[in-house]
Formats: C-alpha cells, structure tokens, sequence
C-alpha cells in the first residue's frame, strides 16, 4: 500500500496562528492513515535463525505486511475458464430443456445456485479488500492536508503572495505538481521523510514564478485578451522556437482558468433572474402600506437593495462551475436569502389624547388626558454585499476561485454592461448648435454629469452605489446624476438586467430610431450586438445627426462623446419624463 510522506514541522511553525490548524490537520490526517494502514491484514512468514556458537537452529513466526491486495486482474483471469466453461454447459442444457420441463426446473435451480455461490464469492473478496480501501482513503486526506500546510507555509513565509489571488491559485497547483513529483521521488528511494523535505524546498522555488505571473496579469488586466491574442499570432509565426510555444499554453491555460465557464447567454439570463427577486422585494417594500393596513404609522430602516452583477457570476462560476439558467437557480435562492432580510415587527404604544367634556347641567367644561392604543409596523431590511455571502458560504477552494474571478472579471468584463473601451479623449462642445425636440428633458441633470467629465476610477459613484470595491460603474454614474436630483429611481447598476427592464417596464423607452430624445435620457448601447446592452451615459442634447453624450467608465474616465444617430450599436433610449 503506497504511503504519503509524513511531513515534519518546526517548534516555530506549530506555535504560528496561521499555521496552526493545516499543521493540526495535516497530524490528524496522519494518525488517521497510520492506523488504516496498522489494520491491514499481515501474513505470517517462518523466519530461521542458527545460534553461531551451538549451531541450533530456531525456527519463529514473524508478521509481515501484506503490500498488496488481492489482484483483481489475477481473480479475474482465474475464474475465467472456469465461467467459460460453464456458459458452454448451460448453452447446452438449454437447447434441450425445452423438450424436459424436469430438466428445465433443475437447471434454472442449478443455475440459481451458482449465482448465489458467486455472489457469496464476490461478498466475501469485498470484506477482505476492505482494510485496503480504508487506508487507500486516508492517503488521500492525507496528501490533501499535506498539500495545505505546505500552500499556508509558503504564505507564511511569502506574505506579499496573500494579496493576490491569482498567484494564490497559481501557487497551490504548483505545489500539488511539485508534492507529487517529491512524493515519488522519496518512494522510489524508500525514504517518505526526504519525500517530505523535498516537497518543502519544492514550495519554496514555487513563490517567484507564481508572485511573477500574477503581478503580471494584475498589471494589465484590462488588456490581457488583446495581449494574450498578439503573443499567441507571434508565437504561431516563430513556431520553430519551442519555448515560444510553451510559454503560449501556459498564458492560454491561465486565461481559461479565468474565465467564466457558463456561456454567455446563461450568464445574462441568471443576472436578470437575479435582478428581478430584487424587483419584487422593492415592488414589496413600496406596498406594505396598502397590504398591511391599519397602522398608525410606518416606519422604515431600509438597506441598499442592489447587487454587482459580476459578484454573482463569480459566486455561481465557483460553486457550480458551467451553470444555466435552470441549474443555477437552487443557488440563487440560497445567496439571495442570504443576501436580504426583510422583517415587519409591529409595536403599541401607549400615548395620551386631550378630551374635552361639558357638564349637561352646570355647563362647566373640563378637559383630561385619556390614553390610547398607538400601532407603529416597523419594517426592516437588511442587506449585505455577495462578497460577504461568499465568504460565509464558500468552501476556502472555492473562495480562492471566486477571487480569482472577481478580479479578472471573468475575462468578459462587459458581459453585463461594464462600460466602453474607447480610450480617446473627451469631446468638446463648443460650436455645438442643439436642436430641441417636443420634450423639455431636464438640463439640471446634464449639468451635474458634466461637472463630473474627467473623474477616473468612478469611486464616488461605485461607493455612492454601495459598493465597497471598484466595479464596471457606467450604471452606477447614471444612477448617481439621477440620484443627486433627488431621484430616488431609476436606480441600476447593471445595463441589461436591471437598467433596461426598469425603463421598459415604466413605458419610458424608444428604440435606436427614436427620434425625440432629450436631455437626461439615458442612452444605451450594444458594442458586440449581440442583443444585451454593454454601456450606458446620459444625452446632453442632438445637432440633428449626432447624438451628444456624457458617459461614465468611458476608458475608466467620465467623459464626452458623440455618435451618428444612426450608429448601428446604439440599443435604445430610457426616456426620463419629469
């Protein structure tokens, strides 16, 4: 039976905190596959021994472990004659127990039999390779807790590599190849300890490479696809170079390690899903006056109801790896629960009222305070964000790889609407002559967003959203510009699963032909045009054939563009009527 190595740590690892429990683990597994391996079965073995000065010869009975279990190849291949032999005889007996009911009754009773002689066979070969199963398990735990306390001691020793989840990752799949290389290295030389110190100095050559390449796909993240395209064309043109060619599969592997693995329609179709339990919680909220009646008062402490779209996928991506629209949504309710907590609580108050009275006979009027019931309906809604759920609910494997995902964004950053990727610089106004449609629009909006032109990064309104990280914040600007007129709606932070909907939803949307458009609508559009928005900004106004636009996350910069009005990547029109 192949045994891991057990791995040896220092009096200073075992008292650091953060090593203390894949340390524990790693012990515990250890004691675990020691003792499944101590109940497999020993075979007794004489052993002679000659007393060099009588010339007596002692004969003793010594254990020795059984290495291996029965063979079930050789099983096999002893039993087969014999099986063959006896599929002839009953091919036999069959072609003439038609014309013997006698014979047939005895053959299926011997038939029977046999069947039942080989299962007792077969139970019996299953209890014996019972101890072999159980200790070939614990290896296996074993070699899993080894693999984390040699992945937390290279942290230890590397704190940078902790910030970064995608050498993270990288890290511990290096050190699983390096473990099994060390591990087989340690058995063929029979010495599990110096299988154990190679796989320590292996975890420690891996930090560079795998700190390297996540620097590396953190600093150009955004272009990374475009990059890792031009590398691939310039590998393919120097294919006689093999490192070329390496270096290729290992940038295609992080890549598709990365992305999200569901396709593309599903991941946009769980977001609206999403988006609309979301709706409906706040079409509840707006209601509970009319569908709870009766209260004195009502009152209100409400968290954000919102969600970052690529948050979810990245949950969804790593709890169920490719999913659908109908695999994912057992998920959905379960992060959603997590997510929102909508209590109603009712309170009676005792207060007093002033009543006055007259005496029917003296006429003397007197007043007294006369106390009533006073019913208060408290409502209350608390809200976290799904980076909370996902530490909460995720195993830490699937943690790692949702941080992964978050910060690659799956490599579809505009999947849900993220932004534009024009990196050219604002447009200026001057000379601009608008052209005012029947509505009026509203130019206080388009005011506050072109104060805002020249922002980079997009915190005030990712933050102002409620969110605690940068996300793709075109929406989350809009929604801010409406915000700051004192709107609280429509208010979205994803283009087609939750901007879109609203606006249809109200009868305020045109289509990319409308012609009437006005200050303050918001203006969406289809970069890829494949049917689901990637961007939205607000319309300053139109000279007759183009459009003017202010956009947040244009080139991760608020700024001023312009497009023919008949640019075919332009989706449509929420229309704002105040």
């Amino acid at each position: 039976m192949t045994k891991e190595p057990r791995l040896r740590f220092t009096d200073e690892e075992r008292a650091d905190p953060a090593m203390e429990k894949p340390i524990r683990k790693a012990d515990k597994a250890a004691a675990k596959a020691d003792k499944a391996q101590a109940k497999i079965p020993k075979k007794q073995i004489r052993q002679k021994t000659v007393d060099p000065e009588t010339g007596k010869v002692t004969t003793k009975l010594v254990l020795e472990d059984k290495k291996k279990p029965p063979s079930k190849l050789s099983h096999a291949v002893r039993d087969t004659p014999a099986n063959a032999a006896l599929g002839k005889v009953h091919k036999e007996i069959r072609e003439t127990e038609q014309d013997n009911v006698g014979v047939e009754s005895a053959h299926k009773s011997e038939e029977a039999a046999e069947t039942g002689a080989r299962l007792v066979r077969e139970g019996y070969r299953s209890h014996k390779l019972k101890p072999y199963r159980k200790a070939a398990q614990a290896e296996q735990k074993l070699e899993k807790a080894n693999v984390n306390a040699l992945y937390q001691k290279s942290l230890r020793e590397n704190p940078q590599l902790a910030s970064n989840p995608i050498s993270r990752w990288q890290q511990k799949q290096a050190i699983k190849k390096e473990y099994a290389a060390a591990k087989r290295a340690g058995q063929a030389a029979g010495n599990t300890a110096s299988a154990a110190q190679k796989t320590g100095k292996a975890a420690k050559t891996v930090k560079e490479k795998a700190q390297q390449a996540g620097a590396f796909i953190m600093r150009h993240k955004k272009g990374f696809l475009i990059a890792g395209a031009i590398f691939l064309l310039v590998c393919m043109l120097l294919n006689t170079m093999s490192s070329c060619s390496m270096m290729a599969q290992s940038i295609g592997s992080v890549v598709s390690g990365t992305t999200y693995p569901s396709d593309d329609p599903e991941l946009v179709a769980v977001e609206a899903d999403y988006a609309a339990k979301e709706a409906a919680l706040q079409a509840e909220i707006d209601n509970i006056e009319s569908s709870h009646p009766g209260y004195d008062e009502y009152r209100y402490d409400l968290d954000m109801i919102g969600h970052d779209p690529h948050e979810l996928a990245a949950y969804l991506s790593a709890v169920l790896q490719g999913y659908t629209r109908q695999s994912a949504q057992a998920e959905l309710e379960r992060v959603f629960d997590a997510q929102y907590e909508l209590t109603l609580t009712e309170e009676v108050e005792i207060r007093y009222r002033t009543e006055t009275s007259t005496d029917p006979v003296t006429g003397e009027t007197t007043t007294e305070e006369v106390p009533y019931e006073y019913y208060i309906l408290n409502v209350k809604l608390t809200s976290k964000p799904i980076s909370s759920v996902a530490s909460e609910l995720l195993t830490p494997e699937q943690l790692e790889m949702y941080q992964v995902y978050r910060q690659t964004l799956g490599n579809k950053p505009l999947i849900f609407g993220g932004g534009s990727p024009d990196m050219s610089n604002s447009e200026d106004l001057t000379g601009v002559v608008f052209v005012n449609g029947t509505r009026p629009g509203n130019q206080a909006v388009v005011d506050i967003a072109k104060s805002q032109v020249g922002n980079v990064g997009g915190q005030p309104y990712w933050s102002w959203y409620g969110f605690n990280s940068r996300v793709e914040w075109c929406a989350c600007f809009v929604s801010w510009c409406y915000g700051q007129m004192g709107l609280s709606e429509p208010r979205f932070a994803a283009c087609q699963s939750q901007g879109i909907p609203w606006f249809q939803s109200h009868g305020q949307w045109g289509g990319r032909d409308y012609a009437n458009i006005a200050p303050g609508d918001a203006i969406f559009f289809d970069w890829d045009l494949d049917g689901s928005a990637d961007h939205v900004g607000l319309v300053v106004g139109t000279d007759g054939s183009r459009v003017y636009t202010v956009e947040g996350n244009s080139g991760d910069a608020c700024k001023i563009k312009s497009y023919s009005l008949s640019y075919e990547c332009i989706k449509g029109y929420g229309l704002m009527n105040w």
